[in-house]
């Protein structure tokens, strides 16, 4: 299937193009249809499937077919999408601009840590979409600055990681301001029972779309596990950035402090870094991402507020320096990377102390973790460390070859241009070429 194939107009087709796709993803070629005809929909899938064009593209076509508005009336709000974070939220207006390119469309971003003014000017001079965090929108609304009596088509993206912010009373109060008749779109990554609960109050009669099974991870990512002291893990991600195979990575630690900690260390190694968390203001974060998308930064550290919100093609290694709170932040964290069809490598550094925490995400995600072999110049702990308290399986389940003993997985293979881009896959998908350790 094209997306030529899918009944959008010809301006949406030729911005798509012109981004480089031509092959919807499965979510795509799924909702899309069921959106254009103004069901509401249900849909469970990971992120980095595609999901952000999959209501995007309709949306915008949609506003299309009822035709430019008329210049003496100011611009009603007609789609609101609301997402977790700033950051999601500008990766959604970022698609919507490149898919809205060729067409009359307006959008806006509306979200907190910055000046409201520039926001409130822009719904003053009339708005199509706006893409919005829920707190900032219920301020502007409690100020009288948004209208939503207008709405047709009201999208929850990241739904579960809004209820797990706290936003669920927010959503509910946004809720009871738009249109009882309109079309809503609800998206997570997971289902749990809070978000079946909250998706019921919502969606009429919906289509339901589940991509990938809850909690699982992609099938393109490899993932590695380090069992490594604390006290070690600065020296074992130092050994490991010294391999020109980590091309872009993403580093998540547990807090705020111990992001700004690993960064100094990765500066002090020469490593080209910068940090993306809460504590940073909004020009930073934005900053620190445009750079790390952009290419100028090799690792980006960051806290799970971004676990969701960044969106960079090309992220070679995800690297958990910590183990996250709960259990399913892992999943999205290293959804970050082996993105659209592409391989992507997943490492995890573990305390012994924190045995518990590893056996929970391998229950979540339903499959072992291989345990790594540490680099020998980084000292390892002692092996009753190591074994302690260990699964039987992991006990006796020898460590994965690696090349060079340097606890990193293979090379990729060197050979012809097509083969390294059919092992690398590309943005339409397909199998991967999965490597043999075995061999090694």
């Amino acid at each position: 299937m094209k997306f030529a194939d899918l009944g959008l107009c010809e301006p949406i087709l030729n911005a798509v193009a012109s981004e480089g796709y031509e092959t919807p993803t499965p979510i795509q070629a799924q909702a899309i249809p069921h959106v254009l005809n103004g069901s509401d929909l249900f849909g469970c899938a990971q992120t980095g499937t595609g999901k952000t064009a999959a209501f995007a593209l309709p949306i915008i076509h949609r506003l299309m077919e009822a035709g430019t508005p008329s210049a003496k009336v100011r611009r009603p709000i007609r789609a609101l999408i609301l997402a977790p974070t700033r950051e999601l939220a500008i990766q959604i207006a970022d698609c919507i601009l490149a898919y809205s390119q060729n067409t009359f469309i307006r959008h806006t971003l509306v979200f907190g840590g910055v000046s409201q003014v520039p926001q409130v000017r822009a719904l003053q001079r009339g708005i199509d979409i706006v893409i919005a965090t829920p707190g900032r929108l219920c301020d502007l609304m409690a100020q009288g600055h948004v209208d939503l009596s207008h709405v047709e088509t009201f999208v929850l993206d990241e739904a579960d990681r809004m209820l797990d912010m706290g936003f669920i009373h927010d959503i509910r109060h946004i809720a009871e301001r738009v249109p009882k008749k309109r079309q809503t779109l609800f998206f997570s990554a997971t289902m749990p029972k809070e978000i079946r609960e909250l998706s019921g109050t919502l969606l009429v009669k919906p289509v339901s779309i589940e991509i990938t099974p809850v909690a699982t991870t992609a099938e393109t990512v490899e993932q590695g596990v380090f069992i490594v002291p604390q006290s070690n893990k600065p020296r074992l991600l130092q050994t490991l950035l010294a391999d020109s195979e980590i091309a872009r990575a993403l580093v998540f630690t547990r807090t705020k402090h111990g992001a700004d900690k690993v960064l100094r260390h990765l500066l002090q190694s020469g490593v080209r870094a910068d940090t993306i968390h809460g504590g940073k203001t909004q020009s930073k974060r934005q900053r620190a991402l445009a750079d790390f998308k952009g290419n100028r930064l090799r690792v980006l550290v960051a806290t799970d507020i971004a676990a969701r919100g960044i969106d960079v093609d090309g992220i070679t290694h995800v690297i958990n320096y910590d183990i996250p709170v709960e259990i399913e932040s892992y999943v999205h964290r290293i959804g970050r990377t082996g993105r659209a069809g592409a391989t992507g490598i997943a490492l995890t550094f573990c305390d012994p102390a924190e045995r518990s925490k590893l056996r929970a995400i391998e229950r979540v995600i339903r499959q072992p973790i291989d345990v790594l072999k540490v680099p020998t110049f980084v000292a390892a702990p002692p092996p009753s460390a190591v074994n302690h308290d260990f699964s039987e399986r992991e006990q006796h389940r020898p460590a994965r070859p690696t090349e060079g003993g340097n606890g990193m997985p293979p090379r990729r293979p060197q050979g012809p241009p097509g083969e390294r881009r059919a092992f690398q896959g590309n943005r339409a998908g397909g199998p991967p070429r999965r490597r043999d350790y075995s061999s090694r």
